[in-house]
This record gives structure tokens, C-alpha cells and sequence, in this order.
């Protein structure tokens, strides 16, 4: 049984699988992990599916990583303090569920939807050792830790090998797909290796897109690491 600081919820993966790998979810502001879970069972069964449930309440079944405001003209200012805990408590739940379920870190994909997208990207950059890659759906690129990510250059070897899929929605009208072309930009000359969709929607998750994110997960699946 599983012992996590954060609220979850699970899909095993299928008995006897061979080497499963471990899907970390990170819903939404104002969702909760159920509400994601469901979204994503079309991933296969070598996936052990948990969805992490964010720290912060905002009401019934409404729960944030980090809170923020908007000020006028202005871009989000996010609550810097809620937003440090949160990737704590995900860290830990990342290392214990992989120790827990013997799944090593080249087995770990960490995904997430809007402000669940923006903390994947944010753990990949800064703890890249937890994971083999990311999935940002409908994320951006927080400008608050890019003094906290790695040196691509001085810590090039914690990257290698490590994968990224962005997608976004060209309607997405509560985070513009500005943001995710900002993010293929700025690691386009990584160590990473980005993968770039984008599908004409606004900030949800349909089927369509999660199903291509299914195929390059599947993908990465068969291929070793390279590192």
C-alpha cells in the first residue's frame, strides 16, 4: 500500500507486467484527482497511473498547487510559497511511490494539465534525476524558477536523455498557446528532447490529444534510455 504525503488516486498497472513504469499525474487549478484520472485511461496498462491531489483547498473538491492573481494588464503573479511546497510534496511522493512500487526513475513519466503542466515542467528542469520526461498539457513556463533550474550547460549530463511532450490548444484562451511555442523555443537548443503539438481547442484535454500523447508515451515505452 502506498504512503504518500499527498491525496491520490490510482489505476494499477496490469498483474505480472514486466517492468511496469509509473504515470504521476497533476491536475488543474480548481480540479481535483479523480476529475483527471478519468481523463487519461486510455494509457496503456504497463502504466501504473497515480493522480496527485494539490495541497491547497479553494472549496469542495477544488484544490490548486499555488494560488495567483492577475493584476491589471499585468501577468500572474503566482504565491511563491505554496508554489515551493507543492513541488516538495510532489518530489516526495515521486520517490516514494517509485521506491514503494520498485519502479527506477527511467520509468517515471510526470504529467500534467494547465497549472498540473506548469509544475511538471518546473520538477523536470529543476529535479530532472526523478524522471525519464514530462507531459505539459496547456502549461507555460514559470518565469519565477528559471533561477532555480539546472545550468544546461555545467549539468548537461542530467538531462541527457531525458524527453518532453508539449501540446496545447490554439483556442486556449485561459493560457495562450503563446506559452507553449515559448517553451519549444527556449529548449530547443537543450539537451531535452521537446515534442510540439498543438490541436484546435480551447484549455481542455480531448480525446484527440491524448491520444497522440498515448502513442509517444507508447514509444518511448519500447526505446532505452540513454542515459
Amino acid at each position: 500500500m502506498l504512503n504518500l504525503p499527498l491525496t491520490f488516486a490510482q489505476r494499477a498497472a496490469a498483474p505480472g507486467t514486466p517492468r511496469p513504469w509509473l504515470l504521476v499525474l497533476l491536475h488543474d487549478v480548481a480540479s481535483n484527482e479523480h476529475d483527471f484520472l478519468k481523463q487519461v485511461t486510455a494509457f496503456p496498462e504497463r502504466f501504473y497511473v497515480l493522480s496527485l491531489r494539490a495541497p491547497h483547498r479553494m472549496g469542495p473538491g477544488s484544490h490548486a498547487w499555488f494560488d495567483f492573481a492577475i493584476p491589471p494588464g499585468g501577468s500572474p503573479v503566482i504565491n511563491l510559497e505554496q508554489e515551493a511546497q507543492s513541488s516538495a510534496l510532489i518530489v516526495q511522493s515521486i520517490v516514494a511511490a517509485a521506491l514503494s512500487l520498485g519502479i527506477a526513475p527511467e520509468h517515471v513519466v510526470l504529467a500534467g494539465f494547465g497549472q498540473g503542466g506548469i509544475m511538471a515542467l518546473s520538477l523536470l528542469l529543476m529535479r530532472p534525476e526523478l524522471m525519464r520526461a514530462a507531459v505539459v498539457w496547456h502549461g507555460r513556463l514559470l518565469p519565477e524558477i528559471l533561477p532555480k533550474m539546472l545550468d544546461f550547460q555545467a549539468e548537461r549530463t542530467a538531462f541527457q536523455g531525458r524527453q518532453l511532450w508539449v501540446s496545447h490548444g490554439t483556442h486556449d484562451a485561459m493560457v495562450p498557446a503563446v506559452h507553449a511555442q515559448s517553451i519549444r523555443r527556449q529548449l530547443e537548443h537543450t539537451p531535452i528532447h521537446t515534442t510540439f503539438r498543438e490541436f484546435p481547442v480551447g484549455h481542455e484535454l480531448r480525446v484527440g490529444e491524448v491520444a497522440a500523447t498515448v502513442a509517444w508515451a507508447e514509444a518511448l515505452a519500447t526505446r532505452q534510455p540513454s542515459f
